[in-house]
């Protein structure tokens, strides 16, 4: 039975969601292929002709796969697929002879089940639009303002206004998500608070042409990003970034306090950070002041905020976009579930309890750890001081980079909704390991099976259960307990062997967003236990 908590007389959607970027309009593909009427309102005709969030890792791309976009998206890629997309950081300039490859996210592509991506955020954003175009359960509104959001107990309601004539309208719904970024209107009109910390840095944002940089990087082939380390600048970067091959580029640096686009020379800035001169023709100059950002809880009754509306950080490492896709999707079917009536209310404020300490780690474990470690490097180490001592610790440093890759490993240890048999639940948190045995709270890893297919081409849109082996009372024992729960189960059957067996597990139960909810050893479990596991997954049964 689906429960649609406003009254269809009085709802324009279901869901409301404030902000059509990539966070917005993946949250509007999730609910959408959900069957779940849902309207965005987003302020721009288009998408933004900035070259923000590029690296996109191979999960947002798994996203992108089950969204029915991942062929668009790489379509839509700006740099040839053979070129690559790597990452370097080079000591003093970038044609100096102190450099090593950094961010290498192909080191866990056997982990996912799609490899990553890089292209400019407008493209990205381009292609979920196209995508939500196609759902009949999804309305947009581009050119609209939303000016107010209030709640009740009913449902949401929001005044928005038209950019162009001004034009004046209420619009409701059960629930409203904020996905309107760091200066969120949803996020200040629920009353939710968040926690600041300032970097006291003003940043430039530069776009320009230049086919003469091009030239002069060809001696790093396969690389699309490029940070700079240099010791005045105490562990902050200069950031440069492809937007195409061979023409257009972006870059982040910081500036003096009070640096206009009028008062400094921003051409000899990029020259001397490359080192070396070249041809400059700018597009855009922007500032940003450097800051971290997060949100003291991501939900206020009916109303939740998503992406930089709950979480900002500087451009380190391209957790940004992927944090908030990610936001998305965990939301995404929470919502749906209590919606279509087979989720507990309770299991949305499993949101905020997953998704907040993630994105914490991810500031406190390795944006903020980068900067002071780079800080560190730079006091301790210098080429001119001692070569030998600075060479060995650029080594290391490269040898870190590798692991940084390896251990962010965003996962749910510690949440509310699975279930740790026979062990205590962990910690929620952005840090851990990859690998492929199935572990409650972490992404489930793709498999071969023996029949030729992958377990990511036969799990449904619910939860599925992988059955190794398993005894038939066992699988008899989940499905008879989801039919009386009334939830959304695929059934998995296969033999524990080959990539399968890497499961080390004969029975796993996997969550719509594909993070393991709970697995086993054994093959067997009793009709009760399977009952109490899956009212732990769909909120009703707490820890």
């Amino acid at each position: 039975m689906r429960i649609n908590q406003a009254t269809t007389s009085q709802s324009d959607a279901e869901v409301l969601i404030i902000g059509g970027g990539p966070v917005g309009m993946g949250l509007a593909i999730e609910l959408g292929q959900r069957g779940v009427r849902c309207l965005v309102i987003e302020r721009y005709l288009q998408p933004q002709p900035i070259p923000k969030g590029q690296n996109l890792t191979q999960r947002t791309l798994e996203h992108f796969h089950f969204w029915g976009a991942e062929k668009q998206l790489r379509a839509a890629r700006t740099i040839p697929p053979e070129y690559g997309i790597g990452g370097l950081t080079a000591y003093g300039t970038l044609l100096g002879p102190h450099v090593h490859d950094w961010l290498q996210r192909d080191l866990v592509k056997q982990y996912y089940f799609t490899a990553n991506e890089r292209l400019p955020q407008y493209a990205t954003e381009a292609v979920l639009r196209e995508r939500a175009g196609k759902l009949p359960s999804v309305q947009t509104l581009y050119g609209w303002d939303a000016v107010t959001i209030t709640q009740d107990d009913a449902g949401v309601s929001a005044t928005i206004t038209a950019r162009v004539d001004g034009a004046e309208r209420v619009v409701r719904a059960a629930y409203v998500v904020g996905c309107d970024g760091a200066r969120s209107r949803v996020r200040e009109q629920s009353g939710l608070t968040q926690t600041l910390n300032a970097h006291d840095r003003m940043m430039v944002l530069l776009v320009f042409r230049s086919t003469g940089l091009h030239e002069l990087l060809k001696c790093y082939p396969g690389k699309s990003f490029y940070n700079v380390l240099q010791p005045a600048l105490q562990g902050y970067w200069k950031f440069f970034g492809r937007v195409d091959l061979g023409n257009t580029w972006f870059f982040h640096a910081p500036v003096p306090a009070g640096t206009t686009a009028d008062n400094f020379d921003f051409r000899a800035y990029l020259h001397e950070a490359v080192g070396a001169k070249f041809d400059v023709e700018f597009e855009h100059i922007g500032f940003w002041d450097l800051r971290f950002a997060i949100a003291d809880c991501y939900r206020a009754g009916r109303m939740f905020i998503a992406g930089d509306a709950a979480h900002s950080h500087p451009p380190y490492g391209g957790y940004g976009v992927n944090s908030g896709l990610e936001d998305a999707r965990n939301l995404g079917w929470k919502l749906a579930a209590v919606l279509q009536g087979w989720g507990d209310e309770r299991l949305l404020d499993s949101y905020d309890g997953e998704r907040r300490p993630v994105f914490k780690s991810t500031i406190d474990d390795f944006i903020a750890k980068s900067i002071e470690n780079d800080r560190e490097f730079l006091e301790a180490f210098s080429p001119e001081r001692d070569s030998v001592a600075f060479a060995t610790a650029l080594q290391a440093r490269a040898q870190g980079a590798v692991g940084e890759v390896h251990a962010f490993e965003p996962n749910y240890e510690g949440s509310a909704i699975v279930w740790h048999a026979g062990s205590e639940p962990g910690v929620s948190s952005a840090q851990g390991s990859h690998r492929f045995e199935a572990r409650a709270g972490h992404h489930l890893a793709p498999a071969t099976l023996g029949s030729g297919a992958n377990v990511f081409d036969m799990l449904g849109s619910g939860f599925a259960l992988l059955a190794f082996d398993a005894h038939p009372d066992a699988i008899q024992a989940f499905r008879d307990a989801a039919t009386g729960l009334n939830m959304p189960l695929t059934i998995i059957e296969a033999h524990a062997e080959g990539e399968a067996a890497r499961y080390q597990a004969s029975l796993v139960l996997v969550r719509p967003d594909h993070f393991v909810a709970w697995s086993n050893r054994a093959p067997q479990i009793s009709l009760q236990e399977a009952g109490r596991i899956l009212q732990r997954a769909k909120g009703t049964v707490r820890r």
